[in-house]
């Protein structure tokens, strides 16, 4: 089957690489780019070639004959350089914002053309979901399974989701989130065909370590499944090649002991004072009395001991005490070593 075409066609060199490099490396759409800085050579393409997306600066449109490349070409976008006109015909978008931008804009008048399959093109490994859940509170729960992520984001492709109400992450890392989980999942039930090239909007980073703003509505957790949170899970590490999914559940999520069957390794952490014990008995009964004995055998109970001091800067949990605890985890219990 003939391979989809992407063409950028820009005089600036650097410009339109970048631009290229960014729809590879963090979009990952199953299309072959193809780029052009000279308009001659994006003609002479064309001439045997159909292309599915064009992203053409307005300079280099000029110069070619525009009904032709309309024939050629699925849907086009032009790059304006200044102030310019809008058309009426055609999609422009200012060269002036960063490629997130500039795809984000795409994203919203892209055809269905774009849709694909990630079972079709992902690799044959699955992805790991690894979950950490507690009963007891105020465990250092998020800080564990942060800083878990961080370190096996320097070896591995790796995404943290965060399912509680109040996660506090706009305020711990001083940012304003325009999308979050929430539109994730929209975008997943009701235009499932344009949300590779939506990722890229929602997806933010955090010292290597990739993560979804945690949703900013109360009641947002309970507005889908544990079903819905897996297919999810999974259609987006198919769509970016995650190795890793990590999994920071809270009792929140409706369908919380079908996200932990689905786990390959649940971390739960425990404390030694009475309602913390009484807290976990509890839990580990339901398991039993539910019948959920593969959620317990896959549980690793981690009990930390008094950390001196714990970084307060979330990009920074890769160093201290704690950083060194988690680093004989994944050491020992996730690569066997």
């Amino acid at each position: 089957m003939r391979q989809r075409v992407f063409a950028i066609c820009d005089a600036e060199e650097a410009y339109a690489a970048r631009l290229m490099e960014y729809m590879i490396e963090k979009v990952r759409l199953p299309y072959a780019f193809h780029l052009f800085t000279e308009a001659e050579e994006l003609q002479k393409f064309l001439q045997r070639e159909k292309v599915e997306i064009l992203l053409i600066a307005e300079s280099a449109l000029k110069l070619l004959r525009e009904e032709y490349v309309r024939r050629q070409v699925e849907q086009m976008f032009v790059l304006r350089e200044g102030e310019g006109t809008e058309r009426s015909d055609t999609a422009c978008i200012s060269k002036l914002q960063s490629p997130q931008a500039i795809l984000g804009m795409m994203a919203e008048s892209i055809g269905e053309t774009s849709g694909w399959d990630p079972k079709e093109t992902a690799p044959g490994a699955e992805v790991k979901l690894i979950g950490v859940y507690s009963p007891v509170k105020r465990c250092l729960q998020t800080t564990f399974a942060l800083t878990l992520g961080q370190i096996l984001a320097r070896e591995h492709r790796t995404l943290y989701l965060n399912f509680e109400n109040y996660s506090g992450f706009g305020q711990m890392l001083r940012r304003d989130f325009s999308l979050d989980m929430m539109d994730l999942m929209y975008y997943f039930r009701c235009d499932r065909e344009r949300l590779a090239i939506r990722l890229p909007a929602v997806i933010q980073d955090i010292n290597g370590l990739d993560y979804i703003p945690p949703t900013q509505s109360v009641m947002g957790m309970r507005e889908a499944d544990g079903k819905q949170w897996l297919e999810l899970c999974e259609y987006v590490a198919a769509i970016r090649e995650y190795e890793y999914v990590i999994l920071d559940l809270d009792d929140a999520v409706d369908g919380l002991f079908d996200l932990l069957r689905h786990c390959s390794r649940i971390y739960t952490i425990t404390k030694e004072d009475s309602f913390a014990v009484a807290k976990l008995n509890q839990y580990e009964q339901i398991l039993k009395f539910n019948e959920m004995d593969e959620i317990a055998d896959r549980t690793v109970k981690c009990r930390f001991p008094v950390f001196k001091e714990i970084p307060r800067d979330l990009d920074a949990l890769t160093y201290g005490e704690l950083a060194g605890y988690v680093k004989a985890i994944v050491k020992e219990d996730l690569y066997g070593e």
